[in-house]
């Protein structure tokens, strides 16, 4: 099969995202890159261009002038896939013109800064012929997809109880001094109403809606700043509960120090709990009420597995897959949507149902924050 071509906005040199979308994209053979707008800075986006061997003719100024000189192309040259690696608040300007202009669009997350605007774009995605997903990178992991399969196979029993936590520490001091991604990060006019809890509380969210394959409906929580004269929080937690009648506990935050990226979710049933960490995403640990404890583990061939799990392992139990394969994963998913010509969602990845889903929570926590009642619904809307 010939590659799907892809186009990049953003992700020029310096970006670390950009870099993770196009190793990840390219570990399957499925994508070639053809064309991007790397920067708005001409030299970087040059130097970007030249060092991934994309043509100076389709190395484009802007995203604008991208996704309109692409589409001048004919069918067989033109990107099919726009992969959107920008700041925040161009995710969704850019989602909308890519698929106006008939592109798929495959987007970094959060899909927008507003349930407005990221509404608008439901409504046209949903009218198109276009796919779009969301890069939930840690839903690609196998083991996350056995955990699933933990819960809706009764192995836990009736879910009673779930914690997640994302602890990071890379904001515990003033970094949006000197530290480019933490000035966007940190800026509400770029990110969007919240900073860590919409960077990372909406991952360890969509991984709970994930896991349990259950809705969050409603919460109490509570946004903090910890950093004298940052403009967003860093730091955040929420008391949850879910449709299926389970309450649990969701933390997220930037400012524990010397933490990396430890994001957690423990699960626990009338019948047993489970646990994955994704610093040790290779392991699932099941422990069952009434017997030893058992470690599900990743690998071709392993016996006890799903099917969806087996399905995204690449190699023999025993060599390890990170985040890479992870997204890897959905971008593999995602190309065989766009080869069966299917439109809207890929299966296997979270989609704009999702993104709905993640700015649902984010107003949800913002109202309880200023809340003296505390307890705030969240919307079924966009559930999946």
């Amino acid at each position: 099969m010939q590659p799907i071509r892809m186009g990049m906005i953003g992700g020029g040199e310096g970006a670390f995202i950009g870099a993770v979308h196009r190793h990840a994209a390219g570990l399957d053979g499925n994508y070639q890159l053809v064309c991007g707008a790397f920067s708005r800075n001409e030299e970087n986006n040059m130097r970007t261009a030249s060092a991934l061997n994309v043509s100076t003719s389709r190395t484009y100024g802007s995203w604008q002038t991208m996704l309109e000189e692409e589409a001048k192309l004919p069918e067989q040259q033109r990107m099919q896939v726009v992969v959107i690696v920008t700041p925040n608040h161009l995710h969704v300007p850019i989602s909308l013109a890519a698929i106006k202009a008939g592109f798929h669009v495959f987007c970094e997350k959060p899909a927008g800064v507003s349930f407005a605007e990221v509404k608008e774009l439901q409504d046209v995605i949903h009218a198109s012929e276009s796919l779009y997903g969301l890069a939930h990178t840690y839903l690609g992991y196998p083991m996350v997809w056995q955990a699933r399969h933990l819960v809706e196979s009764g192995k836990l029993g009736n879910i009673r109880k779930v914690y997640v936590e994302y602890p990071q520490g890379w904001l515990s001091g003033e970094e949006e001094t000197h530290n480019k991604q933490a000035q966007w990060r940190t800026d509400p006019a770029i990110s969007g109403a919240t900073g860590a809890m919409g960077d990372i509380g909406t991952h360890a969210f969509g991984l709970v809606e994930f896991v349990l394959n259950d809705s969050v409906t409603s919460l109490c929580g509570e946004l903090n700043t910890h950093v004298e004269g940052r403009r967003l929080d860093d730091d955040g937690a929420a008391l949850i509960k879910t449709k299926k009648g389970a309450s649990g506990v969701l933390i997220a935050s930037q400012v524990c120090a010397g933490e990396e990226n430890a994001l957690k979710i423990r699960v626990y049933g009338d019948k047993g709990g489970l646990e994955w960490r994704q610093m040790e995403p290779n392991s699932v640990i099941y422990r069952p009420v009434d017997a030893p404890y058992q470690v599900f583990r990743a690998g071709q061939g392993q016996v006890g597995l799903c099917d969806a799990a087996s399905a995204r392992c690449r190699v023999p139990a025993g060599h390890p897959e990170g985040y890479l394969e992870a997204m890897a994963n959905l971008y593999t998913d995602f190309a065989k949507a766009v080869r069966a010509n299917q439109k809207g969602k890929a299966d296997g990845v979270p989609g704009i149902n999702s993104g709905i889903r993640g700015m649902v929570f984010i107003d949800a926590m913002l109202a309880s924050t200023d809340s003296d009642t505390k307890w705030e619904s969240v919307s079924q809307e966009g559930t999946q």
